[in-house]
């Protein structure tokens, strides 16, 4: 890799919900990097619930910072950051939804990496279609491409029916006509696009048309949040990988009722709280994952 990771300085990453490595055209995938493409690495944060309270995670006003905080000792920064939603925790409260906006956007603002991008979650958009949300945030869907790599950040938070639309389908429909089958492409979301457990809402309606539409795309990877836990998933020859939250950890799907955090433990503190880096081998034809707990003390 050009850029080098302590390790044991993202132990020290208190609920960071995941580290991605990637690199240029060809490399998430195992094909050979294209002659002057950059390897470079990108952080994944997600549900940090900013303004949640409760039992489930008595630290819930410290671990934010401590991560923000942890990234900005690190001795190699990463290119980007990018939030995956849930950004605060629900209210029907307008005031009071905009005022934790605010919070996460003025702690956040403390990152040394300055190329930060936001998502959101249902609990940052589906009372009001994040109307709030854009107020701090911008738009909610957008593409971007860093060394090679072609990002889509696909919105299916702000309908409250837990769809990205057709409006949005045909918008991503147009982008990918832009790029080559063989494109490097990653797409963000916030729940997953395949069907995992909607008796939880830990699906998206609509999202079997949006790997429809990715399918003749033979380089795709999905990065997601939601779930609060680590989790993998093909539809295809396409990886899905859920990200680890910020927040309390949640039970795996249908392991239980009611999805409900998974309890509060003061022995093990931080248990299903941790981070992630991922590896990309041009040798490989998948990802190297590997994952790490939380920790309270290094």
């Amino acid at each position: 890799m050009s850029k080098s990771i302590d390790r044991r300085q993202f132990i020290q990453l208190a609920g960071l919900a995941g580290v991605v490595f990637a690199s240029g055209p060809g490399r998430a995938l195992g094909q050979a990097p294209a002659a002057g493409s950059e390897e470079f690495y990108f952080l994944q944060m997600s549900d940090s619930h900013w303004g949640f309270e409760g039992p489930p995670y008595p630290d819930a006003k410290g671990t934010l910072r401590k991560a923000v905080a942890a990234v900005n000792a690190l001795d190699d920064p990463p290119d980007f950051i990018v939030f995956t939603g849930d950004l605060t925790h629900t209210t029907d409260d307008p005031a009071l939804r905009r005022m934790r906006l605010a919070q996460v956007r003025d702690i956040v603002a403390e990152l040394r990496v300055k190329d930060v991008r936001f998502m959101p979650g249902e609990h940052d958009a589906a009372a009001d279609r994040a109307e709030a949300y854009q107020e701090f945030f911008g738009d909610t869907h957008y593409t971007f491409d860093h060394k090679g790599v072609h990002f889509i950040a696909l919105d299916n938070v702000s309908d409250p029916r837990a769809l990205i639309g057709d409006t949005q389908l045909q918008w991503l429909e147009a982008d990918l006509r832009q790029q080559p089958a063989d494109a490097n492409i990653v797409v963000l979301t916030h729940r997953p696009l395949f069907d995992l457990y909607p008796q939880w809402d830990w699906a998206t309606r609509d999202g079997k048309q949006a790997i429809d539409l990715l399918m003749p795309h033979r380089n795709v990877t999905v990065f997601y949040g939601h779930i609060h836990q680590e989790h993998h998933r093909m539809t295809g020859h396409i990886a899905h990988h859920a990200a680890k939250g910020l927040m309390f950890a949640l039970p795996v799907a249908g392991s239980q009722p009611q999805r409900n955090p998974v309890p509060w433990d003061a022995s093990q503190p931080y248990r299903g709280l941790g981070f992630r880096d991922v590896e990309a081998d041009p040798h490989k034809a998948t990802f190297d994952l590997h994952e790490f707990p939380v920790v309270a003390k290094v």
